[in-house]
């Protein structure tokens, strides 16, 4: 899986410099599920999705769900493991990145997001 920068192109922002780009089952269904530990920098951009779990996680992710443009329509903040669901009926593509311990992602509601 190539590994590629995640940027707010809405306000040029940096998110994170170490994103997998999820595009077939297998690596959809996998996620981030096997790692131990998920920092902040990085994380997975998973096509094809509206819904997400956090069953057998170690780490605490932030999420963002993407409609077909990559606008934020949803966004989820250091979500526990072994949450059972988290949905967003319009969304097309998630974000799951390590939980930023501190201070915000400067990422709102309606930025667009891309892989660089």
């Amino acid at each position: 899986m190539k590994v590629q920068t995640l940027r707010n192109v809405t306000n040029g922002a940096l998110l994170a410099t170490r994103v997998g780009w999820a595009t077939n089952p297998w690596e959809r269904g996998l996620g981030l599920l096997l790692r131990a530990s998920v920092k902040a920098d990085e994380g997975l951009w998973i096509d094809h999705c509206s819904a997400i779990h956090t069953m057998m996680m170690r780490a605490s992710i932030d999420v963002f769900f993407l409609d077909k443009e990559g606008r934020v329509l949803q966004i989820a903040q250091k979500v526990a493991p072994n949450r059972l669901a988290l949905t967003c009926r319009d969304a097309v593509s998630v974000v799951e990145l390590g939980a930023q311990d501190t201070g915000d992602r400067n990422v709102a509601i309606g930025d667009q997001l891309i892989l660089e």
